[in-house]
This record gives structure tokens, sequence and C-alpha cells, in this order.
């Protein structure tokens, strides 16, 4: 495990709270810490738990200049303040990152030590102050499944195999950092998913740092670093640029945030999983509205909730919009330290300091509920069997109404609910053979069920429910058809442990879901191909072909170009939709399939009962098991062990690399601090609506072998076969300039229809996005680009914010911003304003073909409303999304890494 961290040296004269420094003694060793009880403050038991965490770390890390008594005193008074916009610091514990985030962060880390020599500082200074651990998780693919007839026994090596021959460049480049920099533990690739080894084996939930004890929280680079408030840990998703300053030793500046209350009661029904109430629940908090809230789950109904429920929950907080959606310890807390075979010393102290710092609670005592912002109630009795689809997390649509939701989406026109196939059109049936059998698609036809992601994979009642469905399933004749591409990828190795010795896996195979690798697979876009004559079916007859996966994200184009309808569901439901073959099916009152004496099976005929599941969870979900896995963890493998990377200080950089490239960030930099300029004479990239995604801004799946990103590649002698995907190359900021708005499904208000294309405005020509830009910088134009609600929203990627300001564009100009986003434009120097109440493009009748002046005071102050003049004569206003002085001092430097370059050196 990676090193436990440095604390503020308590009773250091920069420590005005030594005074309350309290001695605590467990198991006879005696450890320090700082007691927030002996303020003796009535607003303290009225705090919500998360925000007690905060107040901890400011206590802790106070020293008047990176965090200040102030910030004390207003998280202190956070009942009052929460409604003043009040700015605080917070200083998280750790930082976790997966590979695809992490790989251009240790790429950024490596280009801030040639900056410094270059200025002519010390590049050693730049290294991690803040305990890292990356966990190598999203470069593995479902290349090979299984093999009609049988399943493909060796599918899990061939994966790993092909893992290692497309990023043998990339893991060569994070061995180097793992040797070159300190504080950072990298988990190699083959081990599992980064939030279930976060939850299973990384998460601390009390720091020990020579005998001080704190809580454990951590900021992320995947947005679902959320899960792991599920064990009490409090954490979130921070775009890399941000998570690197922490690294660094710098606060996180935030705004106080709101906390809403999610009061649970009841128990969920036999017929109800996590899944099901997580989908719920996303849906609810989406119609309230939670974003840039932390949300914590309270009342009677959690104590009925195991730790694996709890951490689904809290994985689905990006999918609500919450900044953290938070759990606070307790007994069924450190009952799961215990089954995951946790230190039992350290389950002793973790236990008696929480208790003492009043971070410890009891569910079922509501003279422990604090004060809230606001307060909802859920009661699990009434959730019912659920899923989310076609193209976004919190459209739920219960089981009841899945035929009739999918009829009305063919029906709708083109949306997040509709995809206008004519009547005539839905009638569409494609004949084809596979592996010399004959069978038909039509719309709603599934092709691809995958159990798979982070969300489900940590949980053993849904993954053992999937293993029981499919044993009832096959001990009744059912089967799913060859051409489905199934699949299990687990989020660790003691999902496979706990199913082996279940002795459920046979039938998981035996349906096609065999073990493809250990990784965050299919969610994340790495489905791997179709066979080619369902891929020739689905074009010949313009299907709208489904995909099921017990996954977190379906937004459109993210699971596999050839499956229009995406849904999320639990990981028997996965495979009842494989089996049935169409996600048109009232699964209520349909069969799935036939006996062998020809009678219809129904999926409560085969659905496994809580009592079933809960037996076979507490005799095969041992401590051992984790033990077991865990202690072998970061010895790697045989193919990770054999990489021999570069020992030096600065990374030996390669032109010739197509993988990993020294970024032009820091290129002309000064000590000096550069003057504010106007963004002038800016035309607009591209006229984009709402709910644009990272995945539409800078895709993580496949390279088209149209983009500029294959002619790139193809120029360097690569043949398709060897583009991988943007995801992998990550670290090649030629390729990510020419992915940026890249996706296949990202419609432009200037072209009309779905597409990674824009018109060039002087000339009239369509071209694709990177061409445009290019050009545009040929002509000397700044670029802005216009957006409408929630730009933003989805995975938090760097490359999102990096890819933009590649292409030369210095403003957004949007309805709305999802949070992590917004903080990726602030870090990169892109200026993110924000229309005002009520105004949108089309109110002031923006039609994007404009050029646009905005005029960015010296003094610019946070909020600060700015004006933009258009080159017709006409003027609007708009907020500057600068939510902070600390994000002001970021944009003066033209970036957060600048500024910290800047810190390094002056």
């Amino acid at each position: 495990m990676a090193s436990e961290g440095q604390g503020t040296p308590v009773g250091s004269a920069v420590d005005p709270y030594a005074k309350h420094v309290r001695d605590l003694t467990v198991g006879g060793n005696t450890f320090r810490f700082y007691d927030l009880k002996s303020f003796e403050d009535t607003r303290l038991a009225r705090l919500p738990y998360s925000i007690r965490v905060l107040l901890e770390s400011a206590v802790r890390n106070c020293d008047d200049y990176r965090v200040k008594q102030k910030d004390v005193e207003n998280i202190l008074d956070w009942e009052n303040k929460q409604n003043e916009t009040v700015e605080i610091a917070f200083k998280p514990s750790r930082v976790i990152l997966q590979d695809f985030t992490g790989v251009p962060a240790v790429v950024d880390f490596a280009a801030m030590r040639e900056a410094v020599k270059d200025l002519g500082g010390d590049p050693v200074k730049i290294n991690p102050l803040c305990p890292a651990d990356l966990v190598i998780d999203h470069s593995v693919q479902v290349d090979i499944a299984r093999r009609y007839p049988h399943i493909c026994p060796d599918a899990l090596e061939k994966n790993h195999e092909i893992e290692f021959e497309r990023n043998k460049e990339r893991f060569l480049f994070l061995k180097w950092g793992a040797k070159a920099f300190q504080n950072m533990l990298i988990v190699p690739p083959g081990s599992g998913i980064v939030h279930q080894v976060n939850l299973e084996y990384l998460a601390r939930v009390v720091f020990n740092v020579d005998g001080l004890l704190y809580p454990d929280s951590l900021v992320g680079t995947d947005s679902h670093t959320t899960m792991i408030n599920g064990l009490g840990v409090l954490g979130w998703g921070v775009g890399g640029i941000e998570a690197e300053a922490v690294m660094l030793g710098q606060t996180i500046s935030m705004v106080l945030p709101k906390v809403v209350g999610y009061r649970l009661i009841g128990s969920i029904s036999k017929w109800t999983t996590s899944t099901d109430v997580v989908l719920t629940i996303t849906k609810h908090l989406r119609q309230v509205g939670v974003v840039g809230k932390f949300v914590e789950f309270y009342g009677p109904g959690v104590s009925q909730l195991s730790i694996a429920d709890r951490a689904t929950i809290s994985n689905m907080c990006p999918e609500y919009g919450a900044t953290v959606g938070f759990f606070a310890v307790d007994d069924m807390s450190l009952k799961y330290l215990k089954q995951t075979a946790r230190d039992s010393s350290k389950i002793e102290y973790i236990e008696a300091y929480l208790k003492a710092v009043g971070l410890f609670r009891n569910y079922d005592d509501p003279s422990q509920d604090p004060v809230y912002s606001e307060i909802f109630e859920l009661d699990l009795s009434t959730v019912v069997p659920s899923l989310s689809g076609p193209k976004r997390p919190h459209d739920r649509v219960s089981l009841s109404e899945m035929k009739d939701d999918f009829q009305m989406c063919l029906d709708n026109k083109i949306g997040f609910k509709g995809f206008n196939i004519s009547p005539e059109a839905q009638k569409t049936v494609v004949p084809f053979s596979y592996e010399g059998k004959d069978y038909s698609l039509t719309h709603g036809s599934v092709v691809i069920s995958a159990i798979t992601s982070c969300t489900n994979t940590s949980n053993p009642s849904v993954m053992l429910g999937a293993g029981l469905l499919a044993k009832k399933a096959v001990e009744n004749g059912l089967s799913v058809a060859p051409y489905i591409k199934t699949s299990l990828s687990p989020g660790s190795g003691v999902v496979t442990y706990y199913l082996k010795e279940s002795g459920v896996i046979p039938y998981l195979e035996k349906l096609g879901f065999n073990l493809v690798g250990y990784g965050c697979m299919t969610c994340i876009g790495n489905s791997g191909p179709l066979a080619e004559p369902v891929v020739e079916a689905i074009e010949k007859g313009d299907l709208v072909a489904s995909g099921v996966l017990s996954g977190n994200r379906n937004f459109e184009g993210r699971i596999n170009p050839h499956t229009r309808a995406n849904y999320l569901a639990s990981p028997p439901l996965c495979i009842a939709y494989a089996i049935a073959g169409t996600v048109c099916i009232d699964m209520e009152k349909e069969p799935l399939g036939f006996n062998v004496e020809g009678k219809p099976v129904y999926l409560r005929d085969i659905w496994p009962s809580r009592e079933e599941l809960q037996e076979i969870e507490r005799n095969h979900v041992l401590p051992v098991m984790f033990q077991e896995v865990y202690s072998k963890i970061t010895q790697g493998n045989e193919r990770w062990n054999g990489l021999n990377a570069p020992d030096t200080q600065l990374y030996p950089w390669d032109d010739k690399s197509t993988y990993i490239q020294k970024p032009p960030f820091f290129s002309g930099m000064t000590k000096e601090l550069p003057k504010v300029t106007n963004v002038t004479k800016a035309a607009v990239l591209l006229h984009l609506g709402d709910s644009v995604t990272t995945d539409h801004i800078s895709p993580a799946g496949s390279i088209a072998r149209n983009s500029p990103a294959a002619r790139y590649l193809g120029a360097r002698g690569l043949t398709p076969r060897e583009f991988n995907s943007y995801g992998s190359r990550r670290g090649n900021d030629a390729v990510m300039a020419r992915g940026t708005f890249a996706n296949i499904r990202l419609v432009n208000k200037f072209i009309g229809k779905a597409g990674p294309k824009t018109i060039h405005i002087p000339s009239g020509e369509t071209m694709d996005v990177f061409d445009a830009a290019e050009r545009y910088k040929q002509e000397g134009r700044q670029l802005i680009i216009l957006a409408g609600k929630d730009y933003g929203s989805g995975s938090s990627r760097d490359w999102a914010a990096k890819g933009p300001w590649m292409l030369g564009v210095g403003a957004v100009i949007a309805e709305s911003y999802e949070r992590i986003h917004r903080s990726n434009l602030v870090g990169m120097g892109i200026v993110p304003l924000q229309y005002l109440d009520g105004q949108t493009a089309d109110s002031i009748s923006l039609t994007g073909r404009e050029s646009y002046d905005i005029i960015i005071p010296e003094d610019i102050k946070p909020g600060q409303i700015v004006t933009v003049q258009l080159d017709d004569g006409r003027s609007f206003q708009a907020k500057c999304r600068f939510d902070t002085d600390v994000e002001l001092t970021y944009f003066h430097h033209r970036g957060i890494l600048n500024y910290t370059i800047r810190q390094m050196i002056n």
C-alpha cells in the first residue's frame, strides 16, 4: 500500500489548533488526534457528517496560508454559511487515479519536471507530496469473448495478452513513473477496477501517520471516485489537472456545499436489487436537482443496506449530479473491514477514533441526525425492478414498462428518449447466418450483454444473484443465442473466487458469460468488435440494436458504435435479457423461453430468493479470499514484471512515439505572470445543444478510420488494427487534439445531424473539427464554443478541457456546466461564461456565425458579469464562472499547473 503521507506537524508554530490535540489509547498504543468535540461548540452536533470531515481537515491542516482559521470558522458555521457562496480550502488525504486519466497526469508531471529544469529550478521537486494510488484498469478490451458453441476458455489470457501488445509503451511509461516519483503506488493491469480495488483494499478509512489519526479522504481522476463514500470515506471526482495540484500539495478551493439529507426507510423487497434502488434514487435526485451539492444518506433504511449496496448508490453519484453521496461509518462499515481482511488492530483504532471525534453513527438513532439543507425520502419497499436508458443513466424505466417504453422510443423524434423510426421501418427483420445457423435481427435485438463495471461487480448479492439465475436458467433448458456478445469482467479477483467457490461459474459459462478480463471494459466503451455478420445485419436494416450492461454509463456512442440503445441493468437482468434476445419484451407476462418439454419459463421462475442469496453470500464471501487476492496485488504478473522501464529522473521522450509525447502546455512559459487579455474577434468552432458530455468532447473509444487522428497515425505507419483507442493514447497530445469533438454522435447545430463535423464560417466549407480549428489558427482567429445546459456532463475527463485548449478555444458560453468540467476549463485557462438566468443562445438570437469579443477586466472578481460584443453591433452580458479567488489565481497564471510550477521556482 502507498505511504500514509505526511500531516501538519502537531504543535508547530504554524498550528493554531494544537491545543485541541488529544491522546487516544487503543490496544496498549497511544495515538493523537484533533478533537473536534473539544471546541465545545453546539454547532458541531448539528453538522452533517460529511461536513465534519471537511472541518477536521481544515483544523488539522490550518497554517493560515493555504488553509486559514476563517475556513475553520466558516465550516463550523455551515448551517448559516451554506447559502452565502462561501469559499473554503480542503486538503484531501490522498489521490486516486486510473490509467486513462492517470497517464496524462504522469505525462504532465514529467513535463513539469522539464519546465522547472528549463526555468532554473530543481526538477525533483515535482513529486507527489500527497499519497497517490494509480490502478491500471481501463486498457483491457473484450476482444475475445465466447466462441460458439463453446466458451473460449482462454479469453482472459488472450485479452490480457492483447492489452499488453497494444499498451506496452504506456505501461512502460507508467512503470517509469512508479520508479521516478516518490509516494506513488501503481497497481498493475489485470488486478481489477480502480473503484472496487479502492473499496476492498486501498481505503484506509482512518489514516495513521506517525501516531496521528485522521479521516481518510480523497479526490480521484474518475467521476465514480464517489463509490468510496459508501464506506464512509469522503471523496469525489475532479479533473486530472486539479488532482495533479493536490498531489503537489495544493488545497482544493471549493464553495461550502449545501447538504441534501436523503432518508431511507423500509426494506428492499425480494424481487429487487441494489441496482434497482440506485436507478430509482438516481432518477429521483436528478428530478429534484442536487448538482453541486453533497447528498448524505440517513435513516433506519440505511441499516438494511450492506456496504456493497451503499457503494453501489454512491457510485452513481455523478449520474444524479451531486458532488458526493455519503454514508457515515457505522457498525456495518466495521463488519465490512473485517470481511475484507483489514488488519484487526487497525479496525480497533478506526472505531475508537471515529467515535471519539464524532464521525461514527447509529442510523437507527434519530437523535444523531444532523441538520440538512433539505430532506427527501425513499421507502425501499416501493422500489421495483428497473433499467435505465436507452441513452442516459438517469432515465429509469421499470421492468414492467420496458416493452412499451422501447416502443415509445422508436416512435419518438430523435432525442434522449427517441429514435424516430417510421412505423413501416419498425417492421424490419434482417436475416443473417452465424456459425452455420440462421438467425434474424429486429429493432431492440440484444447484441451485447455484459456483466461489467465498478457499479455492480463489487456487490456479492447481485453477482451471486446472476450466478444463481444462470444456474436455474440452464437447469430449465434456457440458452443465449451465440451471436450475442456476452461477457463477465469482474472488478477484482475476489469476485471470481467466490463465484467459483459457490459453484455458479459453469452455469454462467454455459450461457456465454465467461471471464474476459479484470477491468473497466464494456462500460467505458471497451466492448470490442461485434461479429461481422451481426454488424452487417444492423447496418443493412438500419436497426436500433441494443446493449444491456451492469454499468453506470450508457451515453450515445459510448458502449459500441453499433448499439444505438443501451440499458443499464442489474447483473441478473443482463442475463435475462441475453436469454430473451430482445429488450422488446414484457418480462412479467412473456416467457424468457421454453424448457425441454416445451413449457414456458418466466423470469419469476428462475429469480433467486433473497434468502438463497444471503445464505450463499454468508458461506462463500470470506475474509480469506480478500486476503489471498490482495496479498499478491502489488507483485504484478509475468508480463508487467518483464517490462524494463527507464531508471531516470527525467523521462527520455521519444519523438517517434505515438503513445507518449511531451505536451506543449508549458512551451514559452516565463517566471513572470502574463497579462490578462481579452478574447477578440473569435469565431464559433461549434454551436452545441444540451447535455453535451465529455464523451462528445473527448471520446475514449475506438479511433474511426476516416478521422484526423487516424490520418495522423496512418502517416506514421500504423494500420487500423494498431490504432487502439483515444483513451489509450491520452499521453499523446497530437492524437488527443485530433480526437477532440470526434464523437460520431456529436450534434453540431451548424451541421444539423450527428457527426464530428463543423463549418469553417468564412468559407462555408464543412470540415472535421480539428481541420477547421487548424484553418482558424492559420488565419490568426481565436475560437469559442456555444453550448446549452449541463455542458461537460459525464466522466471527469481532463482532455475534454485540454483538447479545446489545443484547438485554440479561449472561452465557452453555456447555459450551465457540469461541476468537474467547469473546473477543468478553469484549470486550462479557458474562460467559462454562463448566460444570465432565462437567456439562451436562441433567446439572444445567436446563430454562431457572428464574431465575438469578450471583455475581461484585469481586476475580474468571482462570478463577475462581463460583456460579450458581436460584430453586428449587438452585445449581451454573461456571468464569468470563475467561482472562487483561487480559480481566478489559476486563470491569471493561465492554468493550475503553470501556477504550481511558478510556486516551485519563485
